[in-house]
């Protein structure tokens, strides 16, 4: 794995600074970021830590067509030494983010096609998108919203008029990237089981659609235009949950004391998701809506097999076919003083599924930059989870991640927060309170 990654890294900026000393005019930039977190909640420890350089390279050889690669090389979390093996593992990746080709007037005149890996993003609210449901879900950073794989696709843009139409086709369907280290489970509900039973093995088999077209292929069509000054669209997609759900659990005896072994089945169910979106302004105020229609194609139901323990085999309901609305809406300002406003009223967030499962979120920020830009604050950031209304002293979750920023150099960055998290567990950062930090971020771009 070391001389792997040592070879792509050395081999990525040989042909990049080759290149763009060539006549091709192929050019590159991006940036070095460091993290490092530590939680503050009942003792001082490490929560985590990154050291990533993102590299981004460009082409347009002529006017009909652009190349755009984007590639992360990093290296992430504490050393894991328990064993003389472990000796030898270097955690450290090398991520294609994009990699595809733009080809203007292809097939037709008013016609732009894109072709291999490529991050297609849609939506108009800030960062947290209820029709953005083309790429998997990169949850690696439960705290980078709107975070996205690549994926490979085509993309066809066509300008009839003052219309725009864009279809993509993904052929490969690829599943959503979980939080990682410590966050890990903070989306999936932990395993219940009956009075008197211990858990001792755990295992998982993912269903997929294995190497069929018609099982994998991910397609989506959408329309937009601009009416009196608003941004509008319309969307539809053919899909699948990139988050997996539990269709069987099978569980059995390991020991005569209450210990069983549980084997879980999870699949990803084919999903129907019809988008609307909008965006312009009200006098001073920035504004946008945004809305998804989630028609699953078939009920979910999770059958539990006790059976092994005399308790039969039990069939549950855990998402109805019955379609589910996801929607967002907000508004922003920048004051005369020059502060800057951010409000976002959230239904569903990206891992709740089903009608009587969404909750509520409000989401703001409010940051003050000084002396040219060099000094940002943002004493006022983060969100609330609210569960329920009727009963809120019980049901919510309180994110409070203030963040000041620092600019010596044009070029250079330094940010120090803090991610304070108060709630009740039954909602899902209640459930991360434990997980309160502070972080510090270094960033250069070049």
């Amino acid at each position: 794995m070391r001389n792997t990654l040592r070879t792509y890294a050395l081999l990525i900026f040989a042909v990049t600074s080759r290149l763009s000393l060539g006549q091709t005019g192929l050019s590159w930039n991006g940036h070095l970021q460091s993290d490092l977190g530590a939680r503050i909640r009942d003792s001082v420890r490490y929560s985590g830590s990154e050291f990533r350089l993102d590299l981004k390279a460009e082409a347009k050889p002529s006017d009909k067509t652009r190349f755009f690669a984007e590639f992360w090389l990093r290296t992430w979390g504490q050393s894991q030494t328990g064993r003389l093996s472990d000796l030898a593992n270097w955690r450290a990746d090398l991520n294609l983010r994009e990699a595809y080709i733009d080809l203007y007037g292809t097939p037709f005149a008013k016609c732009d096609l894109r072709i291999g890996r490529q991050r297609i993003a849609w939506g108009t609210a800030d960062k947290l998108n209820p029709t953005d449901n083309l790429n998997p879900p990169d949850l690696e950073d439960i705290w980078d919203f709107g975070r996205r794989l690549g994926s490979n696709a085509l993309k066809l843009s066509v300008y009839p008029g003052a219309i725009t139409i864009t279809a993509a086709l993904l052929p490969f369907f690829e599943p959503a990237v979980l939080p990682r280290g410590s966050w890990s489970g903070v989306f999936t509900p932990g395993l219940a089981l009956p009075t008197g039973l211990a858990l001792r093995n755990f295992t998982d088999t993912l269903i997929t659609a294995g190497d069929s077209p018609a099982g994998n292929a991910i397609v989506g069509i959408k329309a937009g235009r601009n009416v009196l000054g608003y941004d509008l669209s319309i969307s539809y997609v053919l899909g699948r949950d990139y988050l997996p759900l539990p269709r069987r659990l099978t569980v059995s005896l390991a020991d005569t004391l209450g210990g069983v072994n549980v084997r879980s089945e999870l699949e990803f169910p084919r999903l129907h998701i019809v988008g609307a979106d909008l965006a312009g302004s009200i006098a001073d105020l920035g504004v946008w809506l945004e809305a998804a229609v989630t028609i699953p194609s078939r009920e979910a139901i999770l059958t539990t097999d006790l059976s092994a323990l005399g308790l039969g085999v039990r069939d549950s309901l855990i998402r109805p076919k019955k379609p589910y609305i996801k929607y967002v809406l907000g508004v922003d300002h920048t004051f005369k003083n020059g502060i800057y406003a951010n409000l976002q009223f959230l239904h569903g967030f990206i891992h709740e599924r089903g009608a009587d499962n969404l909750e509520d979120y409000v989401m703001a920020g409010l940051d003050w930059k000084f002396f040219d830009d060099q000094l940002e604050i943002m004493p006022l950031s983060g969100g609330v989870e609210i569960r329920d209304f009727k009963d809120l002293k019980n049901n919510y979750a309180l994110i409070y991640a203030p963040e000041i920023s620092y600019r010596p150099h044009d070029n250079a960055e330094l940010i120090l927060g803090v991610r304070w998290i108060e709630g009740d567990e039954t909602t899902t950062f209640g459930r991360a309170k434990s997980r309160s930090e502070v972080w510090l971020r270094l960033k250069y771009s070049f």
